[in-house]
């Protein structure tokens, strides 16, 4: 039964609250060029669980004013998703002008240097934002001047995601960075029309779902013990969102092995009252349940683009009360982009 209990969200979550009133364009924020930061976690932790206080530190601060950038983008395409329909050129104005600040980036080359695997690793979700919020955009525009710099830029640096992943550690291989990966290729393919990086990343977002195990556990993100459950929903993100857009692309892969995808969701949705079943993998108590984290509505937002591939108004129902559901990694407003 994919329908979860109502009470999950009631009990645990907060409505989302609204973005703050958007100014016509993205601020300026200069290009991040490169970046290099290692693991914040404790290499002796295999469940990689334990947070250097001082690398995550680091590693913030690095990635600060491309985080901001993201955000901002993300805000400025929310507000240009808001506008109605009946107001073509404001609609059109606001998208050119998120297309001129990425193109900013685009031709300074940013993030062509990134010289620690960590970084490497984990560029994807960043990639993806801006492919994602890149799409929205031109789907406004008739012609962008600003378009075919982005589209250029974006392809490179997922050509080079592509090449890494080839020889990433076998562990990242199947877990939550190569599903952000994927989705980075899904909606470049989506902008450029690469068939090669659209098999990539179906291929990609594969690999990652027929790891799960029969009861939807991702085994990968198991091995994250009190997180565990946080990694589940953190990789189902890229995943469902991968997939749905892949299925606009007319590469269905929503029911490869066996239909892990659905069970993987499944088993999230399940487990989000009091996260015994992940506890039973574990054999600890979640994040969400001992006194130190929250499910946030952002950690949620990839429903919109769930509920598009599988419609189930009990579930629709139960996250209304949340929306819009926004999330800056999946470009922002997941309620108006998914409806479009």
């Amino acid at each position: 039964d994919m329908r979860p209990c109502g009470l999950w969200l009631g009990a645990a979550l907060a409505l989302a609250p609204l973005g703050a009133a958007a100014s016509a364009c993205a601020p300026e924020i200069d290009p991040v060029l490169g970046l290099a930061f290692d693991s914040r976690y404790a290499a002796e932790d295999a469940s990689a669980s334990t947070l250097i206080e001082a690398r995550e530190e680091a590693a913030e601060a690095a990635l600060k004013p491309l985080d901001t950038f993201i955000r901002d983008l993300a805000r400025d395409l929310d507000a240009m998703l808001e506008t109605p329909a009946d107001e073509p050129v404001a609609r059109a104005t606001a998208a050119a002008c998120l297309l001129t600040a990425m193109a900013d980036w685009a031709k300074a080359d940013a993030l062509a240097h990134l010289e620690t695997q960590t970084v490497r690793l984990t560029i994807g979700s960043r990639l993806a934002a801006f492919a994602i919020i890149a799409n929205a955009a031109a789907a406004e525009l008739d012609q962008a001047a600003d378009l075919e710099v982005v589209q250029g830029w974006l392809a490179a640096r997922v050509d080079e995601q592509m090449v890494f992943w080839e020889t990433a550690p076998d562990r990242a291989g199947q877990n939550n960075l190569r599903a952000w990966a994927a989705l980075a290729a899904a909606e470049t393919a989506r902008l450029t029309g690469d068939a090669v990086m659209r098999g990539w990343s179906a291929w990609s977002a594969s690999y990652v779902l027929c790891s799960a195990a029969p009861d939807g556990s991702l085994p990968q993100e198991m091995t994250r013990g009190r997180l565990a459950l946080h990694y589940q929903l953190h990789a189902l993100a890229p995943l469902v969102t991968t997939v749905a857009s892949l299925d606009q692309q007319g590469l269905p892969i929503r029911d490869r092995c066996d239909g892990a995808l659905g069970r993987a969701v499944q088993f999230a949705l399940s487990d989000l009252e009091n996260g015994a079943a992940t506890q039973a993998i574990t054999g600890e108590v979640q994040s969400f349940f001992d006194g130190t984290d929250t499910i946030e509505p952002f950690q949620l937002a990839w429903l919109e683009a769930w509920l598009v591939l599988e419609p189930d108004a009990e579930l629709a129902a139960v996250i209304e009360p949340m929306r819009p559901l926004r999330y800056s990694k999946l470009g922002g407003n997941q309620t108006a982009l998914w409806a479009q």
